[in-house]
């Protein structure tokens, strides 16, 4: 059977402007674009994101919204990716080409990942392309003004909500570390930072090239804030020593809030 093409296709951190040229390429030349959604009541943040830059629908194309909830719970999600791999088969089945979004990059955390890896088993000598993009480990820094990385630094990203006992030997390893999925999670990551003595050396930054980009300092303010400034798409990113950039600590300009 020949299939239709099928692309993942990233759309960046959440500024349409940071998305490549590549992608809205193939977003406006594709048959289908596979929209994401988190809930039934929610727009897709990945469209959101994309929408603006890829314009109105040309003539013919579809965009097939599609239902991802956001749980671990396999009663639950496994229904929701069968629906899901029987709508994009039938359109690839049909030769049409299917461009799946997804924001940040493909490859990194993200939903299109288990599609991928399905494709070759369920679609045997399908083409698939990945259009990468800037991801959030990118994103942060840069609205930080710091470096990752400098010279021979190392450099760790780590789902933070995900072994919060490994992180002292983690910092201990690492020069830099950018910890993901924190909003869960904040209070026991305030206390575990402050022991290590890296309080000072921690930002928090949530939606980052967003609408609403908050970069935040005092780490401490939103563990007694019972986390109400936590969000999502939110991440700590720590350094342990002067080599790279303006040390947080020393730095005013965290405390203010940006937008982007």
């Amino acid at each position: 059977m020949q299939y239709g093409k099928l692309y993942g296709v990233g759309v960046g951190t959440g500024s349409p402007d940071l998305m490549t040229l590549r992608a809205v390429q193939v977003l406006q030349s594709v048959d289908v674009i596979v929209i994401p959604n988190s809930s039934k009541y929610l727009r897709s943040v990945a469209w959101r994101i994309a929408g603006p830059a890829v314009g109105p629908a040309p003539e013919n194309q579809e965009r097939l919204n599609l239902l991802f909830p956001m749980t671990k719970d396999p009663e639950i999600i496994g229904p929701a990716w069968a629906t899901a791999l029987e709508e994009i088969g039938q359109r690839l089945e049909g030769g049409k080409s299917v461009a799946f979004i997804t924001e940040g990059d493909p490859m990194f955390f993200s939903t299109y990942i288990y599609l991928h890896r399905e494709a070759q088993a369920r679609w045997p000598g399908i083409e698939v392309e990945v259009v990468p993009a800037v991801s959030s480990y990118t994103a942060v820094p840069s609205v930080i003004g710091s470096p990752k990385a400098d010279g021979q630094e190392r450099v760790a990203v780590v789902p933070a909500s995900y072994g919060l006992e490994d992180l002292p030997a983690i910092f201990a390893l690492f020069d830099t570390v950018l910890l993901m999925k924190v909003s869960s999670i904040m209070p026991e990551l305030v206390d575990i930072l402050e022991r290590e003595g890296l309080l000072e050396r921690a930002v928090y930054v949530s939606k980052a090239t967003m609408e609403g980009q908050k970069i935040i300092t005092d780490l401490k303010s939103i563990k007694n804030d019972k986390c109400d400034k936590c969000d999502y798409f939110s991440m700590v990113m720590v350094k342990r020593g002067k080599r790279s950039g303006v040390l947080f600590g020393e730095s005013k300009a965290g405390e203010a809030l940006a937008t982007s």
